[in-house]
């Protein structure tokens, strides 16, 4: 195991100051990744090989690139044409990905973004980003949510608005749940598994890793808005490795807080979820982020100073022979760290003592 971070297109002092902070490996979350688009708007191989080189000349592997699923899943309910064209672009991303020598794509399953509900004050005063299902409202939605990669609004005019970038192509063809209408479990679960059965067997040719980010947050019963999120628990997860049971390039980008606001358990659920699904080399990369709180009723928190034992969670990645990369995510917003190096350079630095803390 070793620590890495996601970058969002990375300048070389960015990735430079990654090398110097101990990161092995890098994840590049652009979305949409420009600087290995050719002409045609599809992924050149080449220029994937020009920007691994780029990244291994800092003495870092490039892990795994974003695949931007754009609004596929949705589409595929609604409009079958526009998804037909979608899958022959990603199709054709993964073959790139596979040509440029990156052994991995991770992607989302959310149509209608990361739901959040507010912020509220964390150690120090920085801010948290949170879900209280109790409190959901259209407009919260629109102001607190994750769009693509896009962070929600610090509440302090910052440089990133969600509001703003709804409909662009950052937010990945997201959409709030009260525009998406009602998307039943039948219909949740049709459209992933169009989305996996159309991709992975061109994943499965070219040598590379297909890694799924759960539903986030888990939904109530009911959904929000008459939307389903089918992967907001283990039985869902379960569920979806049972899409393609024998394929060992079908697994998951393991979000340690989207588990852990699965239950009211979260350190226990977490660990349930490593044992089971790390002993069946499912997890192939991690984000190695705590929350505060659990199911319906959450912030995200630092890593030292959520409900999850994440002490517990290195021994368990140990224990089942996980040994990718762990990267820090959604850490909190903080006027004093306008651009979050700071909190993400010490989540690593927390990760890295965990790491040797727990070897042997």
């Amino acid at each position: 195991m070793y620590i890495g971070e996601q970058l969002i297109n990375p300048t070389d002092d960015r990735l430079k100051l990654s090398s110097q902070l101990g990161s092995r490996g890098i994840v590049i979350d652009s979305r949409p990744n420009r600087e290995v688009i050719g002409e045609d708007g599809l992924w050149d191989p080449q220029k994937v090989v020009t920007q691994r080189r780029r990244i291994e000349s800092y003495g870092m592997s490039m892990d795994c690139m974003a695949l931007d699923v754009s609004s596929v899943l949705l589409d595929s309910l609604r409009n079958r044409d526009r998804a037909e064209a979608i899958i022959r672009r990603l199709q054709q991303n993964i073959r790139a990905a596979g040509e440029g020598g990156v052994p991995m794509v991770k992607y989302t399953v959310a149509m209608v973004g990361i739901t959040r509900t507010g912020t509220v004050q964390g150690r120090g005063g920085m801010m948290c980003s949170a879900f209280k299902a109790d409190e959901y409202k259209a407009e919260n939605d629109a102001r607190f949510s994750y769009w693509g990669v896009v962070l929600p609004e610090d509440g302090a005019g910052g440089a990133h608005s969600p509001v703003g970038a709804m409909k662009t192509a950052e937010a990945g063809g997201q959409i709030m749940a009260s525009e998406a209408g009602a998307i039943s479990e039948e219909e949740g679960w049709s459209a992933i598994r169009y989305l996996v059965e159309n991709l992975l067997p061109v994943a499965e040719e070219s040598g590379v890793k297909l890694a799924c980010h759960p539903h986030d947050p888990a939904y109530p019963p009911g959904g929000l808005n008459g939307v389903h999120h089918v992967l907001g628990s283990l039985d869902g997860l379960r569920k979806f490795i049972g899409i393609a049971p024998e394929a060992k390039t079908h697994g998951f980008n393991f979000c340690q807080g989207t588990i852990a606001e699965m239950s009211k358990d979260p350190t226990g659920t977490v660990l349930q979820a490593i044992h089971e699904f790390g002993a069946d080399k499912r997890i192939f990369m991690v984000h190695f982020r705590n929350i505060k709180g659990g199911y319906l009723d959450f912030r995200e928190a630092m890593p030292d100073e959520g409900s999850v034992d994440m002490f517990e969670c290195v021994k368990a990645y140990r224990k089942v022979g996980y040994d990718g990369i762990l990267c820090p995510d959604h850490v909190p917003l903080s006027d004093l760290d306008p651009g979050r190096e700071r909190f993400f350079s010490f989540a690593l630095g927390y990760t890295q003592g965990l790491l040797q803390a727990t070897s042997t």
